[in-house]
């Protein structure tokens, strides 16, 4: 049996020091082992059969008399400590879907996020939520859709509020049993976010009462607040407000809808004897709500739903690319709207659904202080409702949209994407370096390595322990050319081109029209010179 011996070679010895120790190293490895280990290295197995090259083994191969000559490994201390065998994460477990492969531990990451709610060891996480931060093209949302669409087999339900872009149409129409709830675009489609909603299981009736009065209130003042812009309700239009509601409720048999509410506040309005000015409160909100009902948007809210939520489809996605194209404020109260409908469907415990719900361009939910706190309740609740929130943003300085700086908006924004303790961070411009430092509190080297990651790669952090995960590592070809959304629109912009330029060529170099107008006819058409 061979020997190796590792030379260890302090940092301080002169060149005199370091040939002693070479020699020593040397001479321990030409010193003869003992006789009887020389004996039992030497010996021939049992098995051993004479052969045209020395003896050898009756199932093959030949064995090997001679000792191998083994330099001795020379290693400073700093790279000799890696050898020490338990450097590699544990990981997460094996419970969940596969997400992508831990670059640190070469090993599959598994992650849902409640079974790390569950867990009870120190890797557990206090939050179902997740935070997706990341630049354009560096594979945040193939990331969210490869967890979401894995998760499917596991259980979970996912549930897209507002789909701006389109892109999880594709994946829905790609699952079975999914849905696909179309607004605009003479769909003629309509959600009401002012629905009640199933009753929730385990709550008395002045419970649930109170939570459904809570949850449409806070839907009209945040719709108001943020079409006012900076300009905040005053006490008499919040009354204003909450007398309306309560009319519309009394005269609708407890259907209330924007429609509904418009009309009690222009009763208010021109109500002249009304206690407390509450006709001049009443005329701000009414101006608001003026544009769901006769407004631009028109046809999609002001009435009761005319599609239901299915609890058993795989995926849910509510379409609202044809909207966003109305302006960024349609956009905003478009995913109020979708959101407070979806809220009032699927916050359920008795359900026994765990569902994902994706918040595209998560900004845009907290865009005035009554969206902010009707946002900040609902990720608390999630927990309660088996919900995981997955809000997706492209930089930190999203968020420097909510509100003026030092604002309370702004304050409470950061504070609440601050704790979403699970975390995805993926590449990101240069600049954002301070902002994951002092908003997210990331170590400087994770804040360096956020900015030179590779698309589908990206920082997970889960509770105290974070890991360096490849998502993309493990993706099929299904799932490349299903996710990959980017070379959709390269693609489209490649045709888009081709399309401009064949209309450029037509323009500069037009073809008789007694010649064939192919280009192998043009090609067969005789020159002017010919023709001659």
């Amino acid at each position: 049996m061979s020997r190796r011996t590792v030379v260890f070679e302090p940092g301080d010895a002169d060149r005199r020091e370091r040939r002693r120790l070479r020699k020593d190293a040397r001479a321990a490895e030409r010193a003869p082992a003992t006789e009887s280990s020389s004996r039992r290295d030497r010996r021939l197995p049992e098995s051993a059969v004479p052969g045209p090259f020395g003896p050898g083994l009756a199932e093959g191969g030949y064995w090997n008399l001679a000792a191998p000559a083994i330099p001795p490994h020379q290693a400073t201390s700093q790279h000799i400590a890696g050898i020490y065998p338990f450097v590699a994460d544990g990981g997460l477990g094996h419970r969940g879907p596969i997400v992508g492969v831990d670059l640190n531990a070469d090993a599959l990451w598994h992650f849902s996020p409640w079974e790390a709610y569950v867990d009870t060891s120190d890797r557990g996480a206090f939050s179902t939520n997740i935070l997706v931060l990341g630049a354009y093209r560096s594979g945040k949302s193939a990331t969210v859709k490869t967890l979401a669409t894995r998760s499917i087999a596991f259980g979970h339900q996912v549930v897209v509020p507002s789909d701006p872009k389109g892109e999880w149409v594709t994946v829905a129409e790609a699952i079975p049993g999914s849905k696909v709830i179309r607004l605009g675009g003479g769909t003629g489609a309509r959600l009401n976010p002012l629905a009640r909603g199933p009753r929730r299981t385990g709550t008395s009736d002045e419970q649930h009462e109170q939570m459904v009065k809570q949850r449409r209130i806070a839907t009209l003042i945040a719709l108001v607040e943020m079409a006012l812009g900076t300009v905040r309700l005053t006490a008499v239009e919040h009354a204003a407000i909450h007398d309306a509601l309560e009319r519309c409720i009394e005269g609708t048999s407890d259907h209330p809808t924007l429609r509904g509410v418009y009309d009690e506040l222009g009763a208010l309005a021109s109500d002249a004897s009304s206690p407390f000015h509450a006709n001049e409160g009443a005329l701000q909100p009414r101006f608001v709500l003026r544009r769901f009902v006769t407004g631009d948007l028109s046809g999609l809210f002001e009435d009761e739903s005319t599609v239901e939520f299915d609890q058993d489809a795989p995926i849910v996605v509510t379409d609202t690319s044809e909207l966003f194209a109305r302006g960024e404020l349609a956009a905003q109260l478009t995913q109020v709207c979708t959101t407070a409908w979806i809220q009032a469907v699927i916050s359920d415990r008795g359900a026994h659904r765990t569902r994902y719900v994706v918040r595209e361009e998560g900004w845009r939910d907290m865009t005035s202080l009554a969206a902010l706190q009707m946002f900040q309740q609902w990720l608390k609740l999630s927990r309660h409702y088996g919900i995981s929130n997955i809000v997706i943003l492209h930089k930190i300085g999203d968020l420097d949209a909510v509100g003026e700086a030092d604002s309370v908006e702004r304050a409470l924004a950061y504070s609440i994407i601050g704790d979403i303790e699970n975390k995805f961070i993926f590449r990101v411009n240069q600049q954002e370096y301070r902002g994951l430092r002092d908003r997210l509190q990331l170590p400087p080297a994770h804040a360096d390595l956020a900015r030179q990651l590779r698309k589908g790669e990206f920082l997970a952090y889960v509770g105290q322990y974070s890991y360096l995960v490849d998502c993309f590592a493990t993706s099929t070809d299904w799932e490349r050319d299903l996710f990959q959304t980017d070379d959709a629109i390269d693609a489209a912009d490649r045709d888009d081109f081709v399309d401009r330029l064949a209309v450029d060529l037509d323009a500069l170099w037009p073809i008789d029209t007694e010649v064939e107008t192919d280009i192998d006819g043009w090609l067969a058409a005789p020159s002017p010179e010919e023709q001659k």
